[in-house]
């Protein structure tokens, strides 16, 4: 009688699936939304600051929606 060999487990990922999404559609909404405010007149860095303001406050809300 043989014994089981045991598969070699990898590393764990960097990231999770669930992670990236997040951070991914976190990117787009920051990114989209920087665009429009740029495009609506605004100076440029405060198009950068709505866009990370958007990134950063929508990730909370991804992730509990995201399950």
């Amino acid at each position: 009688m043989s014994s089981p060999v045991p598969t070699p487990q990898g590393p764990a990922p960097f990231l999770t699936i669930h992670t990236a999404v997040v951070l991914l559609i976190a990117g787009v909404i920051g990114l989209v939304v920087g665009g429009l405010a740029f495009l609506s007149g605004g100076a440029v860095a405060a198009a950068v600051l709505a866009g990370l303001t958007a990134a950063g406050v929508s990730v909370p809300v991804l992730r509990s929606l995201i399950g």
